[in-house]
């Protein structure tokens, strides 16, 4: 029998390695352009508020409601798209919710009344829900252990591109076209990004005949196949130890930053220092640029530090002075020259919610990494989407007092949360990088 010269052999490995190293950018860009139309369609309600509740009459807190329709819809799919993630695979699941996400702007757009507005908000987050969950399995796949905070700091870094698009550059579209004609271009362009995800993307490497690149997946490359069961599955995420502290983290942490940039910023810095509403959006695309920033600098120091734990401790804490300084500087009206600053480093010192996606999966069995990540969405989402409504409610009940003292009352919802984020933080356990769960899962096998 003729033996493969080892030469040949090393050459054939480096070609696949280089394979799946240079491929991986191809899948992780089609996915990180399918997130900036999520993180469009999350920021923009904000930009046409007046537009919408002109044209419909809608109170504040029917605003805030059907605003929030993304978010209880996103929440809902979370669960389920974390299995369909671990069953079906991110290619599948992400073509389908990009198609559903692009239909949905469509209705939003034609929209005749204030319930297709509402129909049309909630399918777009039932399909751009599965977006998030896909691509941090996907990255599980075609990136190591040691650079999956990194990547997903990065993915948080350019999917957030989508949130500045939906702010000046709508606003400004806009007052030349209309908000209809805005909405129905992203769906059209949704439905685009649907079939690159279903043309291009491969849910790992072993999909395309090339070796497995991840530690977790190379320890276990010689193994019968993991069986994935739905119930067994949520059950073990569950109850992995700290998984509960990691996500009560997330869920306070997401609450009042994402009810501000997604909806009540720019409202905020029209009614309460009279800008309009291309000048507010100017000012809110800080919060975007302060997010791009600390996701991709907190997963990296993460990385570098082999911690996770001492970085969302420090994050959660100056997330929480800042949100006291929104509250209590000016009496709720800080100087108007400090907001982009404030602004700013309110989206840097959010973004320790990165580390949460890195504990979660590292606490988990890799099979169920989806679904523990989707564990945690579903928690962060429920909370934005009830202080969104509940932020609506609070304006509408003291719509008397002048508009500062009003949005400072609804501020300190937000100020609470954080408290309590910080707080869940203290109880997170300490990964140490996914370092110690993947030498437990290489003794194992």
């Amino acid at each position: 029998m003729e033996m493969i010269p080892v030469v040949e052999t090393r050459d054939r490995k480096g070609k696949e390695l280089r394979k799946v190293l240079s491929y991986r950018w191809v899948v992780w860009g089609i996915m990180v352009f399918a997130f900036m139309v999520v993180f469009f369609h999350r920021f923009a309600a904000a930009v046409v508020k007046d537009d919408l509740t002109g044209d419909f009459a809608l109170s504040a807190a029917s605003f805030g409601t059907m605003a929030s329709m993304y978010f209880y819809a996103y929440m809902i799919m979370q669960i389920p798209v974390g299995f369909l993630a671990d069953s079906l695979g991110a290619r599948i699941t992400v073509s389908i919710g990009m198609f559903l996400a692009g239909a949905g702007s469509i209705l939003f757009g034609f929209a005749p009344t204030a319930l297709w507005l509402f129909i049309g908000r909630f399918l777009v987050g039932i399909g751009v829900s599965t977006v998030f969950v896909s691509i941090m399995k996907v990255q599980s796949q075609w990136f190591r252990e040691r650079e999956f905070a990194t990547i997903s700091g990065a993915t948080t870094l350019v999917g957030n591109a989508g949130g500045i698009i939906s702010q000046g550059p709508l606003a400004f579209l806009i007052s030349i076209v209309s908000w209809r004609l805005g909405f129905l271009g992203i769906g059209v362009f949704t439905l685009f990004i649907a079939v690159l995800c279903a043309i291009y993307i491969r849910n790992r490497p072993q999909d395309m005949g090339l070796p497995p690149l991840n530690e977790r997946e190379i320890a276990v490359a010689s193994t019968l196949p993991v069986q994935f069961s739905p119930w067994a599955g949520l059950k073990e995420v569950l109850a992995a130890k700290g998984i509960l502290s990691t996500m009560s983290f997330y869920l306070f942490n997401q609450a009042g930053f994402f009810a501000l940039v997604g909806t009540w910023g720019i409202p905020w810095l029209v009614n309460v220092y009279a800008l309009s509403v291309q000048d507010a959006s100017s000012y809110s695309v800080y919060l975007i640029l302060g997010i791009m920033t600390g996701g991709f600098l907190t997963g990296w120091v993460s990385d570098r530090l082999g911690r996770r734990k001492i970085p969302m401790i420090a994050s959660a804490l100056l997330h929480v002075l800042l949100w006291g300084v929104m509250v209590f500087w000016g009496s709720g009206k800080p100087p108007l020259s400090f907001i982009k600053v404030l602004f700013f480093l309110l989206g840097v010192s959010n973004t320790a919610f990165v580390l949460a996606w890195s504990v979660a999966k590292e606490l988990t069995p890799r099979n169920y990494t989806g679904l523990a990540i989707s564990v945690l969405n579903a928690a962060g989402f429920l909370s934005i989407a009830v202080l969104t409504s509940v932020f609506g409610v609070v304006l509408d009940f003291y719509k008397a007092l002048p508009a500062a003292e009003a949005y400072r009352t609804a501020f300190s919802l937000p100020l609470a949360c954080t408290a309590l984020s910080f707080f869940s933080a203290l109880f997170v356990p300490e990964t140490g990088g996914g370092r110690a769960h993947t030498a437990k899962v290489e003794e194992t096998v």
